[in-house]
């Protein structure tokens, strides 16, 4: 994983210098989006783009179309974790591997798409005590109503919620003719302001986790 020397302190003597390693924490960017003709997998490129410029975390893509859960079929409930399929042993693996998680959701009936309650609702211990950031879009809205339901559902399983969120409305008109996702300065204020703010919490939580 890459690291980040940090020198939090020099002696006087300047050829003695200290210096401690910091592991970025990993931050988990999940598509939510499955349906064909969807824009979410240009939005979260340009979020992992802007993570790694920002320098905190280190992202990793996970996409849930390509994951392609099905609808939940574990016997046992997921607080148990005694996984019997391979789909569910994988996702966990990928879940637990990550030390705070963002989700890419578009909105559908002021909810969020039934991949992400799906997906959230295969495991439980493995989401427990992890900031848990949005990156919403869609029309004049941007997706607002749905983060806010996703919002409480993430709390049952014991992930905090960021109140700031970043948050794309009319998001077609922000992808050009190749596909890719164009910000602007307010989104990108939005999107520095969430991560400053996750950083915190996924510092503060980490004993938790541990």
């Amino acid at each position: 994983r890459r690291t980040q020397p940090v020198r939090p302190w020099s002696n006087l003597d300047t050829d003695t210098r200290y210096s401690i390693t910091y592991m970025a924490p990993r931050l988990q960017i999940i598509i939510c989006a499955t349906r064909e003709g969807r824009v979410g997998p240009s939005v979260a490129r340009w979020f992992d783009g802007f993570v790694r410029e920002h320098g905190s975390f280190e992202g990793e893509l996970v996409d849930l179309r390509e994951l392609a859960l099905p609808m939940f079929d574990e016997p046992r409930h997921p607080k148990m974790k005694q996984y019997e399929h391979e789909h569910t042993k994988r996702w966990s693996e990928m879940v637990s591997a990550a030390d705070a998680h963002v989700f890419v959701t578009p909105e559908y009936n002021y909810m969020p798409p039934p991949a992400f309650v799906n997906a959230v609702d295969y495991l439980s211990q493995e989401w427990n005590y992890k900031a848990a950031g949005f990156v919403s879009y869609g029309g004049v809205s941007g997706g607002l109503r749905a983060t806010q339901i996703a919002r409480l559902h993430v709390t049952t399983i014991k992930m905090m919620p960021m109140p700031e969120t970043v948050m794309v409305p009319m998001v077609k008109e922000l992808i050009d003719s190749e596909g890719a996702f164009h910000s602007n300065s307010l989104i990108d204020l939005s999107a520095k302001t969430m991560l400053d703010e996750m950083l915190r919490w996924t510092n503060a939580l980490k004993p938790l986790r541990a």
